[in-house]
């Protein structure tokens, strides 16, 4: 990690926690040991076990940040929604609890910071995905500009927009609309890149999107996502049919919806 101490003062490092205080225990641990610090950090918890709770709020004496909690589960949208309401600051480093940055976080993280400041017209940097997106004009310091093509038959073309680390401006709910509530989390994610297309999203992807964060799930705290089971089947029928459908789905929600047809 870097031993160079940075601070980001217009930076709030939003992380959102669900049932997995551990996890959380390993991330704040981690962003410490990286030298870099933040405005504020704010932990937005989505109605964990009490135990969970407890276990948070024992790591305040070593971790300064802010806790928001609520009585229930209210799912991945509010735990966003209301953990965005708390961040002062004009940037928001956004990361999910079972993440961990990486040697190569400070450097990258200030040259995509650095691009937010400088581009008035961006909306957000990007630093991890599972996949490289399929449109990039290189940038600067191993950072691309994400292009949206509408006819191109490539449908990772829609994750312009992800849950995944990304840094972003204080006005994305105002400019993107508040996450869907009442979803499950790939729906909500779904509504966003979408919402984040047909609203004129500018984003940045770092090329080398391995190398910042690592997400990690061990068999005591596993992943709570529950993927969809067709959409992961390995059938190349069943994969042809789910192609199909999110090509029509989404040119639907984009083309029709979009334009008010």
């Amino acid at each position: 990690m870097s031993s160079i101490k940075q601070h980001f003062n217009n930076v709030t490092l939003l992380i959102t926690h669900y049932n997995r205080s551990k996890s959380l225990e390993r991330l704040l641990e981690t962003f410490a040991a990286t030298n870099c610090s933040f405005h504020d950090i704010v932990v937005s918890d989505d109605g964990s076990k009490q135990e969970h709770i407890n276990y948070i709020n024992s790591l305040k004496g070593k971790y300064s940040f802010s806790l928001i909690t609520t009585p229930k589960n209210g799912g991945l949208g509010n735990n966003i929604n209301k953990g965005q309401d708390a961040v002062q600051t004009e940037y928001t480093l956004y990361v999910q609890e079972d993440f961990i940055p990486l040697d190569g976080f400070a450097l990258n993280f200030k040259n995509g910071l650095s691009i937010l400041i400088n581009d008035k017209t961006a909306d957000i940097v990007r630093f991890y995905a599972y996949f490289k997106y399929p449109d990039l004009i290189p940038f600067k310091d191993g950072f691309s500009q994400m292009i949206y093509k509408p006819r191109s038959l490539n449908l990772d073309k829609i994750t312009m927009y992800s849950d995944h680390p990304h840094l972003r401006r204080k006005n994305f709910l105002d400019k993107f609309g508040r996450y869907a509530e009442g979803k499950d989390p790939e729906k909500t994610e779904y509504d966003t890149m979408v919402s984040f297309i047909k609203r004129g999203g500018k984003a940045y992807f770092y090329n080398d999107f391995k190398s910042i964060f690592e997400q990690i799930n061990t068999s005591s705290e596993p992943s709570t996502m529950q993927r969809g089971s067709l959409r992961d089947s390995e059938n190349p029928v069943i994969q042809t049919a789910v192609l199909c459908y999110r090509f029509l789905k989404f040119n639907y929600f984009y083309f029709f919806k979009a334009k008010g047809l």
